[in-house]
């Protein structure tokens, strides 16, 4: 593509700024509607119908037996295999096979200025720095060592010791190097607060409910390990070191957080008396949530929390062969993957969505449920509905009960985001007319997504109406996931579904998600993407939504969406962004291109009724070119989000199956 053409697609057109309203809008200069302007007359040529077959037999061969895919999801910034070096000496059991080679993959992630960063490409980040200093540490590096004083510099540069954030200093007080009166209180009396009551722990997410409940013990037992002889990690503080919390001076003597900062203090105060009235019966209410959610899959089936069940466990003397602790153990290891020079570890595993999204690729692809991998994939999904109570109930007490979950097994949290998209996989491969069971599957998952609709209109992943503001405050909250309130990717997707799933558009659930949705947009035009990187995700998903649901998408707040898409194409006819933008909105949409982006970025072109556009054009020949003789794309940059500005992923399956779905998307249109 050549510049003018680039020019001409970022004129004025798109860089609308009106209201939003529902007046309809001309689309750009060269794509009227039912205008080709591709070179190739809109029609999909045979490079584009053999990239769709590569593709498929690339996805085709890396299903599992049992009819399931699962991706490596990486982490680049090198804190779980840290935490778990730190773990290691804390039980008292270090395998100095598995130090030797985390130590190999801590190294390979050290940026240039010495630190750590959260993703490729990204700035040192205080606590994930902090982390491989002190596992390193413990790992025999001295601290003249030319990495660790580069490391110790960036460490001090970022405000030292002091800045790290709260889970971090409650680690890091567990072997004395900071004292358990300088970490935030997580006194498990939060377990007495009744559900009628405005703070409560289902108030908080799910993900930080599994994690925080188990800290409650490790908290109130305050162990203390030693740390090996002339292991210390005082240089990085800074001079004079600092006591107590830091806050925000913004706030000032009134706000929330110097609220909470005050009752975190007052808790420190009561620890010292000698009688606790509470602490017997709240430290087994604690230890009977956790014992109750110690199943297969872990506490949570996410690595913060099940590494956290056995240091509590251990902390109440619960021996290694005890069967629950076992148990956790053996769900956390499981986590990890031993390679010949170095582990790593995955957060989690993700079958149910990676196995979701490729059957929802291969069946708009043209695949069906006679084909029988199709038939297993399909057999597999129906097969991992969830009709357990789980904790979602105590926030939404009402039937059916359903859903679907992320891992292999999670049975205490489905989320919809997981359910929503194995309908739409098993609606694209025809599954309720022929698999058993599907049809009464699929209702019962439709009627539990309306029972978790908020009251705003929109959809959170795992609870309704978890957006109690004031959470975000308290002194352990700065790992910036407390909450898990409506987004507008995850609501656009309901509308995907229920478009096809025959849900009218005067629907009350699906008048009241579009409300929200409009509400979102930005002022540019496109969407906050939370659970992927990051506006070019929620601008996507918002546009396809839009049109599944029959929405008229010349409307001028849908066309600005399109726009803003269009002036974000990269030279060489791909989309992307990094996530730098979630900490400053000024790089929306600014990054190298990738393929799962690229993809994510055409779908939502083509839904706003421009696929003969030939930015469109450029961005299918950007994929076709790109593409591997295996059928196979690469990706470099991490596309996925777990927690903005705290956790991100390399979804290793992103960046195979949505190019194939933007193919398909093409071809169809």
């Amino acid at each position: 593509m050549t510049e003018a053409t680039l020019s001409d697609i970022r004129a004025g057109d798109f860089k609308e700024t009106a209201e939003n309203t529902d007046r309809p809008v001309a689309a750009p200069q060269g794509a009227e509607r039912g205008t080709s302007t591709c070179s190739d007359g809109g029609r999909v040529n045979s490079a584009q119908a053999e990239a769709i077959i590569r593709s498929q037999n690339y996805l085709l061969g890396r299903q599992h037996e049992e009819g399931y895919w699962c991706g490596f999801l990486g982490n680049w910034d090198g804190t779980l295999v840290s935490d778990y070096i730190m773990f290691m000496h804390f039980l008292g059991d270090v395998n100095e096979t598995h130090v030797r080679k985390g130590v190999n993959f801590i190294l390979s992630r050290q940026n240039e200025a010495g630190g750590w960063g959260l993703y490729p490409g990204a700035e040192s980040d205080v606590s994930a720095t902090v982390k491989a200093y002190f596992a390193l540490k413990l790992a025999g590096y001295s601290a003249g060592d030319p990495i660790m004083e580069r490391a110790r510099k960036e460490v001090l540069r970022m405000g030292g010791l002091d800045r790290v954030n709260s889970f971090t200093r409650i680690y890091l007080a567990m072997f004395g190097v900071f004292g358990w009166n300088e970490a935030p209180a997580v006194p498990p009396e939060l377990m007495f607060m009744p559900e009628t009551f405005y703070l409560n722990v289902w108030e908080m997410s799910s993900w930080s409910r599994a994690i925080l409940v188990p800290l409650t013990i490790i908290w109130a037992t305050k162990p203390l390990r030693p740390l090996p002889s002339g292991v210390s990690i005082d240089e990085l503080f800074s001079n004079p070191r600092k006591r107590g919390l830091d806050s925000d001076p913004e706030t000032g003597r009134y706000g929330w957080e110097h609220f909470f900062n005050g009752l975190s203090e007052f808790a420190k105060t009561i620890e010292k008396l000698p009688f606790k009235p509470w602490r017997k019966k709240s430290l087994a209410m604690a230890e009977e949530w956790m014992l109750e959610r110690v199943v297969p899959g872990g506490l949570g089936a996410v690595y913060p929390s099940m590494m956290n069940a056995v240091v509590a466990m251990e902390c109440l003397g619960y021996g290694e062969d005890h069967p629950k602790r076992k148990s956790a153990m053996d769900e956390f290891m499981a986590l990890m993957t031993e390679e010949e020079d170095m582990i790593l570890f995955q957060p989690c595993f993700s079958p149910v969505w990676d196995t979701a999204i490729c059957s929802l690729a291969l069946g708009q692809s043209g695949l069906d449920v006679d084909h029988p991998q199709m038939e297993k994939a399909a057999r597999w999904l129906v097969s991992k509905e969830c009709r357990f109570t789980g904790d979602w109930f105590h926030r939404t007490p009402t039937e059916p009960v359903s859903g679907w979950y992320f891992e292999f097994n999670n049975q205490f949290y489905p989320d919809v985001d997981d359910t929503v998209m194995v309908m739409m996989a098993l609606d694209s491969l025809g599954a309720p007319g022929c698999i058993e069971g599907a049809p009464e599957a699929m209702e019962r998952g439709l009627q539990w997504l309306f029972t978790m609709q908020c009251s705003d209109g929109g959809w959170g992943a795992f609870d309704r109406d978890n957006n109690k503001e004031v959470f975000e405050k308290v002194p352990f909250a700065d790992h910036n996931a407390m909450l898990d309130p409506s987004t507008a990717d995850l609501t656009s997707r309901m509308l995907e579904h229920f478009g096809p799933a025959g849900v009218p558009r005067n629907h009350p659930a699906v008048v009241r998600a579009v409300d929200f949705i409009k509400r979102e947009q930005e002022a540019e035009g496109c969407w906050f993407g939370r659970w992927g990187v990051n506006y070019i995700y929620g601008t996507w998903q918002v546009l396809r939504g839009m049109a599944q649901i029959g929405e008229d998408m010349n409307q001028r707040w849908l066309q600005r969406g399109a726009g803003w898409l269009f002036s974000i194409q990269n030279e060489d006819g791909g989309w992307g962004e990094s996530a730098d933008s979630y900490e400053d909105p000024a790089l929306k949409g600014i990054g190298p291109s990738t393929p799962s982006q690229t993809a994510w970025a055409l779908m939502g072109l083509i839904a706003a009724g421009h696929a003969s556009h030939v930015a469109v054009q450029e961005g299918i020949r950007y994929l076709t070119e790109t593409q591997n003789p295996d059928g196979s794309w690469d990706e470099d940059w991490y596309t996925g989000t777990g927690f903005p500005k705290v956790y991100y992923l390399e979804y290793t399956m992103y960046r195979h199956y949505f190019p194939l779905l933007a193919l398909s998307h093409y071809r169809d249109a």
